[in-house]
């Protein structure tokens, strides 16, 4: 069982690179760090973690994930870096697929590709997204990038992504390229995960979910011709309790995903060492 950490890092938070130093040094397998490029000043939409519906503020302070797991990779050595997750919607496809192959290959094939398409209408709209089709988006934006990661002329011709052969190199390190994670519970992520992902990132689960979507994930494989352990499991924002994580693996996941918790970086320094000395013999 991998065991890794999802953490909140702001400007208040320090250098993310002493972040993952630390987070590799104490035994984690990996660091995940979420996405919000904007937080509309006028908006409508609630947040559904949050009692009240509000938007927590950390989400107003949040790097740009890659730059920040850039940075991530130069202090570390085996350390894997995963975006918990990007909002694939919100950005130009080509673009992303440089700046992830570029990540992948400077940190030698170390880059996990978790991926969302949110819940705020708003910064969607924002950022260009068809948040009402935005998964169908999604795939699309997925399905291109994999052309531009794997081929050495690609193109590609869809309802949202169109372009002729280009050149886009360098390619990732990882072959075929870096897996891709879906975030979320929607009724069809399983079915989504099969055709056209590498796994799945769902929240807020027990072991027995994670049983019941072990079976299904392994006959939507055998349908579709899949290896079914080529799926992986990665249960996100856990409590460092290694019995309940213990569960989570003979139930059939992959890896757990811890939350860190500090309002600076000693506070999360010293978390990440609280958790480490819970959860690892």
């Amino acid at each position: 069982m991998n065991i890794g950490v999802s953490a909140m890092a702001s400007d208040r938070h320090g250098d993310i690179g002493s972040l993952a130093k630390k987070v590799e040094e104490v035994g984690f397998e990996s660091i995940w760090l979420p996405e919000h490029p904007v937080i509309p000043v006028n908006h409508n939409s609630k947040y559904g973690g949050s009692p009240d519906g509000s938007i927590p503020t950390h989400m107003y302070y949040m790097p740009n994930p890659f730059i920040a797991l850039a940075r991530a990779s130069g202090t570390t050595t085996t350390l894997k870096l995963g975006t918990g997750i990007s909002l694939v919607t919100e950005h130009n496809p080509i673009d992303l697929a440089k700046e992830i192959a570029t990540l992948d290959h400077y940190s030698s094939g170390r880059f996990l590709f978790g991926i969302g398409t949110g819940w705020f209408r708003e910064e969607s709209e924002v950022m260009g997204a068809d948040f009402d089709h935005r998964w169908t988006q999604a795939r699309e934006h997925v399905l291109a990038m994999k052309e531009l990661w794997t081929k050495e002329k690609a193109e590609f011709h869809g309802n949202y992504v169109n372009f002729p052969p280009v050149y886009c190199n360098p390619k990732p390190s990882q072959l075929p390229h870096p897996p891709v994670l879906l975030g979320g519970n929607a009724k069809n992520v399983l079915q989504r995960v099969v055709r056209w992902g590498d796994g799945w990132m769902p929240l807020g689960v027990t072991p027995e979910d994670i049983k019941k979507a072990r079976a299904t994930l392994s006959e939507l494989a055998e349908v579709a011709g899949r290896d079914p352990d080529s799926i992986s499991i990665t249960v996100f924002g856990q409590p460092a309790n290694k019995d309940l994580i213990d569960q989570f693996e003979e139930a059939g996941a992959n890896r757990v995903l811890l939350r860190l918790a500090g309002e600076d970086e000693e506070a999360l320094l010293a978390d990440a060492e609280e958790k480490a000395g819970a959860v690892f013999p």
